[in-house]
């Protein structure tokens, strides 16, 4: 299904569908007890957004298995994105609940099917991450868990998901959103209102939480097989340069400024990798072509899953990318990243870690893309908050990065 249909679907029929959910759980639907049992069976998270938002929900997860070890913990995603949580072990297998959204039809039938999953355990606890969906909020309610805890706009404009979030905390839109999630947290155990202002004082969490293992011999195995298809990478470090915008190309640094960094990186005789999917393909031959360089490899379509791309993280020095999932993945790691924002701003989705930099412009009309407009941006592609980002600067700190050698590496 089309991003720009999901929205409408969204807006329109979801807020009238949590007006009607709401008159029920009212007025109709049997009172039931909303305090936190002692001893939570059954905890569900829904987190349906990006894959990236998995990485950034990392502290979220540590917390709520350290306050709550007994609770079997049960994660409801989209198909597409179900990968991830299967690499990061947020649950079991059988704990990892999937919607298809490809089609309209069939994401009506699985939301059923998960409607009655869930209604089976029987759940305590529903934790909805997302802020622009409704959607999650009516699959709270109808997963029939007692203790539904979200976020609420309050006396926000917009963001309007239904009055029977019973653990409800105000969005924050100047907090980054790991603390916003870590205060779904402790939503569980305070009843007051603004349910998130007895919460403890944190500073954004230095770590994610969050692991992948990989064998030594694993991993020396993939950086040779890198090598072998691509000789040019030998001897060299490698900055691996992402520049597809993915589901939002308003969010990429223009494509002649990642030229130009690719130029510059190879003249310093270094090695440029173009990540990306067998979609970008087209992108990264026009990146070649201005490059003129053999030293500017395509690896567009290399990777054939996450994990492999993470053995790609590992074999390399540095990541440069566009504001998306490349970028959380990085962190998990120990390859530097600099990330570009504007449409978006690093202070609210930033990855975690000190490996990470942030590029922003600080241009007055950024960031546009917000929980408030559904992210829909007004300036119809051009993006001048990342235009604003000069090539120079990014290239100074780049080859900054790549003077300090990493364990693993091909050079």
């Amino acid at each position: 299904m089309k991003l720009q249909t999901q929205r409408w679907i969204d807006r329109w029929v979801g807020q009238a569908l949590c007006a009607g959910v709401s008159l029920w759980a009212r007025f109709f639907a049997p009172k039931v007890q909303d305090k936190i049992p002692r001893q939570p069976r059954h905890i569900l998270v829904i987190l349906l957004s990006e894959m990236g938002s998995v990485v950034l929900a990392g502290p979220m997860f540590a917390t709520l298995r350290q306050r709550f070890p007994a609770a079997t913990v049960h994660v409801l995603q989209l198909k597409k994105n179900q990968e991830v949580a299967r690499l990061l072990g947020l649950a079991r297998p059988e704990h990892l609940h999937a919607l298809d959204d490809s089609a309209g039809l069939g994401l009506l039938a699985d939301i059923w099917r998960v409607c009655r999953t869930l209604r089976a355990l029987p759940l305590d606890v529903v934790i909805d991450c997302e802020l622009f969906s409704r959607i999650s909020s009516l699959l709270g309610y109808l997963s029939g868990a007692p203790l539904r805890v979200g976020f609420t706009p309050h006396t926000q404009e917009g963001l309007y998901r239904g009055s029977y979030i019973n653990r409800a905390i105000p969005y924050n839109p100047y907090q980054h959103i790991t603390l916003q999630f870590l205060s779904l947290v402790d939503a569980l155990d305070d009843a007051s209102m603004p349910r998130n202002k007895a919460a403890p004082v944190r500073a954004l969490p230095a770590k994610t939480g969050l692991r992948v293992d990989f064998d030594a011999a694993e991993l020396h195995a993939y950086q040779q097989k890198m090598v072998s298809d691509h000789p040019a990478l030998a001897g060299r470090k490698v900055a691996l340069l992402y520049a597809g915008g993915g589901l939002l190309p308003v969010r990429a640094w223009p494509a002649e400024h990642y030229a130009a960094l690719a130029r510059g990186l190879c003249q310093a005789g270094h090695a440029v990798g173009l990540i990306g999917l067998r979609d970008d393909a087209a992108l990264a031959q026009s990146l070649r072509t201005q490059v003129a360089s053999e030293q500017c490899i395509d690896l567009t379509g290399y990777t054939r899953s996450i994990r492999e791309l993470l053995m790609l993280f590992h074999a390399c020095h540095l990541l440069v990318t566009n504001d998306g999932g490349p970028g959380h993945f990085a962190s998990l790691t120990p390859i530097r990243s600099l990330v570009f924002f504007g449409p978006e701003t690093g202070r609210l989705y930033g990855p975690l870690g000190p490996r990470a930099s942030v590029f922003e412009s600080g241009a007055a009309c950024s960031p546009c893309l917000s929980a408030y407009n559904h992210r829909n941006t007004f300036c119809d592609g051009d993006n001048q908050c990342l235009q604003r980002i000069a090539p120079g600067p990014v290239l100074a700190q780049a080859l900054a990065c790549l003077q300090t050698p990493l364990a693993n590496a091909c050079a």
